[in-house]
């Protein structure tokens, strides 16, 4: 019996071990698929953010493109073309604001409550300021004109290249972009300490644009400059530049903030943009610069750039053109346009519905094969470009969704008008164009895991730059790093080519809470590089890594459903055309590839598609279901809905171009101004809009009638408005499904 009893209790033993061995193994399975399907949402909610990011960076290079083309070529666009932008882009520089008077003869008040500074400044000033930014307090604009015109001054004398050296400190830190976010900053000060001769800085660019503290943020960095211009140390990024602040906030914050030197303001901010370093070298080894390079990098060239002189990086270098006429333009566009037999009401194109549909589908995957050929052909151009009319290897807008039949002429210019060509003899070089040229290549390119250099086309400028172009600039130089920013970062910085390329970016939760942490870099005299990660904010720390995951992609899944429902009317038309027999529904490849040809966004779609179409019961997409849980921000009824698509479209733009016309920024313009900023728009697209729509347009948002435009109203009446909104149901309320 005893036997017996323990030949049975080994045999449970052994059971229960392997009952606890296949359990072990199934939750690990379990976790590991969990974790796979976690990270693929991360990488796919990532994409989507950068993806748009990047496309609204290739909109803004090609409206200042249109502008500088515009104002170097045009007499006039309907009566006002030039005017109406020569101050903003080429701003006449007002010698008042090279004396002490731009500043002196401004009273500050005995009311007046924020921080008061003496130059040149000491500790005590820098930690006022800093305090006093904490407590919310504003700058008064005579303190802060006086801190930039010291700053302009002494920044005339720094060479475009600064060498540091690591024997007379025991660690230099490194920080990559911070647009604006004071926050970050702050922790990074406290984390790391403040500035001083004992904790030196290299601030590596972007310090504006974007978030709510652009102002501070740069005041800080450069009152810290002024009290250890030895320690502070601050490169230009390509947001310190007044045509990218036109789009991503800087101007705007500015003006409300100083409604009456607002102008004074902003013009000593792009002169003291124009004259930073554009790169640093510690110890003659480690090479910092703010996007990258390109196989045309010269060091000793870029350090003899009259840098100053490059107010925009996207404004580029005039060109000898005899005035033109944008009436002839836009005719001769439209003849190319009616003769190539693009047009829909092209004799050429009158076939019956089927086989419409048929060659429309059929030129999507041919256009969409041509693109990848061209890609991978393209890696072996050096040429970095911007979405301008300057050069042959740029000179192509935006293709026109769904016409890859449209044929361009080599020989001829092509301007960027949204949708349009005009060709136009093609312009000789610049003369100054390769200085302008290493500028944009430093601020603007990406790495790249492929040998070679080829033009950026995901940002529109710049270039993307390979292990070998890297290699050959360490060679050539004696360099062994290349430190570097731009690019976001989920862990706030990344590694690439060999280890050779390091990518480091400090404002953490950049695209929505919990997006990204942010990092710097502390870098001793044996030049290993040590990082140190962080996030601010109080609420990003309690959630877990799937909650963190789940606000993230909601996020850019909103985004993401905001460009489709913009691009509504090509996508419709697309997916007709591949709806052969008129059931409403395509197959899944149709429905990709459609969203690929119109959005060219560079994103997996099929793995997003249970996010924004509906399946029927065979597995073909009900293409319809897209736009079904948006709707405008308000309905206005003079305003038709071709009319209407091209508004939220061009949200942006439009703000940018009525941003121009109001130069006091009050936020109203008159009926006349807001006409002006529609031939303005109209010449940017090659829209014909007829002044009748325009002045029911006007007279519908001219709410209380007095002639005047409240321009916030405006945009708030053309704002996508998601129908099904949930994002302020509590997390713990949610479930997860896989």
């Amino acid at each position: 019996m005893g036997c017996g009893t323990s030949v049975a209790t080994e045999t449970q033993v052994q059971s229960v071990e392997e009952m606890a061995m296949k359990a072990a193994v199934l939750i690990q399975r379990w976790y590991r698929r969990y974790m796979a399907h976690l990270e693929m949402r991360r990488r796919y909610t990532w994409n989507i953010f950068q993806s748009i990011e990047y496309a609204g960076e290739q909109d803004q290079l090609q409206l200042s493109s249109f502008f500088s083309f515009m104002l170097d070529n045009f007499t006039q666009l309907n009566g006002n073309g030039p005017d109406l932008i020569s101050q903003l882009l080429d701003p006449v520089v007002d010698p008042w604001l090279d004396r002490e008077t731009c500043y002196s003869m401004i009273a500050v008040p005995n009311s007046y409550t924020g921080p008061r500074l003496s130059f040149p400044l000491s500790v005590t000033d820098t930690n006022t300021l800093l305090n006093a930014f904490k407590e919310q307090q504003t700058l008064h604009a005579r303190y802060l004109l006086q801190l930039l015109y010291e700053t302009k001054k002494l920044l005339r004398q720094m060479p475009n290249i600064v060498y540091l050296s690591t024997s007379y400190t025991k660690d230099i830190t490194i920080c990559g972009d911070l647009h604006g976010r004071l926050d970050d900053l702050l922790l990074i000060f406290y984390k790391n300490g403040l500035p001083s001769a004992e904790t030196p800085y290299v601030f590596n660019g972007d310090f504006v644009d974007r978030g709510k503290k652009s102002i501070e943020v740069a005041t800080l960095l450069f009152a810290y400059f002024l009290l250890y211009p030895d320690n502070m140390h601050l490169n230009r990024g390509n947001h310190e530049d007044y045509l990218m602040n036109l789009r991503y906030g800087f101007t705007k914050e500015v003006m409300q903030k100083y409604k009456t030197h607002g102008r004074q303001i902003l013009q000593l901010f792009q002169d003291v943009f124009s004259l930073l370093p554009v790169a640093t070298v510690i110890d003659g080894k480690v090479l910092i610069v703010h996007g990258g390079i390109s196989d045309q990098t010269d060091l000793d060239f870029l350090n003899s750039v009259e840098r100053h002189k490059v107010k925009s990086a996207l404004r580029l270098p005039r060109q000898s053109f005899e005035p033109l006429d944008l009436g002839q333009s836009y005719r001769h566009s439209k003849q190319l346009l009616s003769t190539d037999g693009s047009r829909p009401n092209s004799s050429r194109n009158q076939k019956t519905p089927n086989q419409s549909r048929k060659r429309r589908c059929h030129l999507m995957r041919q256009d969409s094969a041509a693109s990848c050929c061209s890609s991978s052909s393209s890696s072996s151009s050096s040429s970095s470009t911007l979405c301008s009319p300057r050069s042959p290897s740029s000179l192509s807008p935006r293709p026109c969704p769904l016409s890859p039949s449209m044929h361009f002429t080599v020989n001829s210019l092509q301007v960027p008008f949204l949708d349009s060509l005009s060709s136009l003899s093609p312009p000789s070089p610049p003369q100054h164009g390769q200085e302008w040229k290493q500028i944009v290549d430093i601020l603007w390119s990406d790495p790249k895991n492929q040998d070679g250099c080829h033009p950026n086309t995901f940002r529109g400028g710049g270039c993307y730059f390979g292990p070998d172009v890297t290699q050959r600039l360490m060679h050539q130089h004696g360099l062994q790093l290349l430190i570097r920013s731009h690019e976001c970062k989920q862990e706030g910085y990344e590694l690439c080519h060999g280890g050779q390329v390091i990518t480091i970016f400090s404002a953490s939760n950049y695209y929505e809470e919990g997006s990204n942490r942010g990092a710097y870099i502390k870098m001793g005299r044996d030049l290993v590089p040590r990082f140190y990660q962080y996030q601010v904010g109080r609420g990003t720390r309690k959630l877990t890594l799937t909650q963190r995951v789940r606000v993230a992609e909601g996020s850019a899944l909103r985004a993401l459903k905001e460009k489709l429902f913009t691009h509504r009317s090509e996508l419709m038309a697309g997916f007709m055309e591949c709806d052969h027999n008129n059931t409403a529904c395509v197959s899944v490849s149709d429905w990709a590839q459609v969203l690929e040809t119109v959005l060219r966004l560079d994103l997996p779609w099929r793995t997003l598609r249970p996010h924004l179409v509906r399946l029927t019961a065979e597995g073909a997409v009900e293409y319809q279901s897209c736009f079904e849980d948006m709707g405008s921000g308000a309905q206005l009824a003079q305003v038709t809905p071709n009319l209407a698509e091209t508004l939220f479209r061009y949200r942006t733009d439009i703000e940018i171009i009525f941003n121009i016309i109001d130069k006091d920024h009050s936020g109203l313009i008159s009926t006349e101004e807001f006409r002006q900023m529609w031939r303005l728009f109209s010449a940017h697209l090659e829209v014909d809009i007829e002044d009748r729509a325009i002045d029911d347009l006007a007279r519908s948002i001219d709410f209380n009638k007095d002639g005047s435009i409240d321009f916030t109203e405006f945009l708030e009446a053309f704002r996508v408005v998601h129908k099904l909104d949930n994002r302020d149901q509590p997390l713990c309320g949610r479930t997860e499904n896989f």
